[in-house]
């Protein structure tokens, strides 16, 4: 039935599919920034902290009985810690876009999206019709032009901290835009939160910017911190309204009560460490910008590759090498990439001698 699209796929060198990779080859692939998903000492403290409640799963959606003590607990803290009023916890990054764009961008509303957004709000966008405007990546003089066009309404503005595939940071010209044009502004911090600034609480703080009534910070779980799930920070209006009207919030189970405490004990530990991991971060920049020249601001390093078919070559001869690193090929991204992780859970030794094979 899509035998003939599977082929095309395959002939253009874009056909993809699960693999179990060799555990012995060394990981610059994973998001994995910390390392935490190799820490079996932190998976056995979640383990015991869940351990203390009779409800161990989360049973039901959250505003039916599937709120648990972890939750609110993971919630009040990650809240503190970024200095703003409320958070939510949300079972995926993709679920937490979704509620966020689809909820909030109300009629005579305008959402204005940079084009290189993660693909859950890109498709959150077609719930949208005509509600939207794509906004040139990164560009903060195309977002003011277009923000000037709208005269009605709420304006939303959606950006990432840190670019997943070229670990381009967000220009801080668009937090200002956004406090200037009245303008709520979602910043998906997936690959920004326990990377950027120096208590690694991501662009944030490393701008400087003490969060505000208009800013929404959206994360995720499953990268620096070790776990699965997402979290939105916000003003409790905010929060109230995703309670209220948020699909993905309201319908979808409560996000896994394991997974929210194996997160909560990681953040715990990486703000009490947040120096050590910070100078650790750090090193491996450095160790990049010797070997090859780019001075790296988050922990994504994106090598171009002329064709996809190339692109596969290169990974499968580091392979070889005892080396996994991803292989990112459209329609993930415009051109084919090497896409690199000096992760902290991979050693400086390991990194350079990667490196080397450049």
């Amino acid at each position: 039935m899509y035998q003939n699209e599977l082929n095309a796929l395959k002939k253009a060198n874009r056909f993809r599919e699960r693999k179990l990779f060799d555990s012995e080859l060394i990981d610059f692939a994973s998001n994995d920034y910390l390392g935490f998903a190799n820490d079996k000492k932190q998976f056995k403290k979640a383990y015991q902290l869940v351990r203390e409640y009779d409800t161990i799963a989360p049973k039901a959606s959250m505003l039916v009985n599937g709120y648990h003590e972890i939750h609110e607990a993971f919630e009040k803290t990650l809240s503190k810690l970024n200095g703003f009023e409320k958070g939510l916890v949300v079972g995926s990054g993709f679920l937490a876009n979704i509620a966020l764009i689809e909820s909030l961008v109300r009629k005579r509303d305008m959402l204005f999206i940079d084009e290189d957004y993660h693909a859950s709000g890109m498709m959150a966008t077609g719930l949208l019709g005509d509600r939207v405007v794509k906004v040139r990546h990164n560009d903060p003089s195309d977002l003011e032009e277009k923000l000037k066009q709208h005269t009605t309404g709420r304006k939303i503005i959606a950006v990432e901290g840190v670019y997943s595939m070229s670990g381009k940071l967000c220009k801080r010209e668009i937090f200002e835009l956004a406090d200037r044009y009245e303008a709520l502004l979602i910043v998906d911090e997936a690959h920004s939160s326990g990377v950027l600034g120096e208590n690694l609480l991501g662009i944030f703080e490393y701008y400087d910017i003490e969060p505000q009534s208009n800013h929404i910070k959206m994360g995720t779980l499953g990268k620096a911190y070790g776990s699965y799930g997402a979290y939105i920070l916000a003003s409790s209006e905010i929060i109230s309204f995703l309670e209220n009207r948020g699909k993905p919030i309201i319908y979808a189970t409560a996000p896994s009560v394991f997974d929210t405490a194996l997160a909560l004990i990681n953040i715990i530990k990486v703000s009490n460490s947040s120096q050590k991991y910070y100078k650790a971060i750090k090193e491996r920049q450095a160790i990049i910008k010797e070997a090859s020249g780019v001075e790296l601001k988050s922990l994504i390093f994106a090598l171009p590759v002329p064709e996809n078919a190339q692109t596969i070559r290169l990974q499968e001869a580091l392979m070889t090498k005892g080396f996994l690193v991803g292989a990112i090929r459209q329609p993930t991204v415009t051109e084919p990439i090497l896409r690199i992780i000096p992760r902290l859970g991979s050693s400086k030794k390991s990194l350079k001698s990667l490196l080397n094979h450049f």
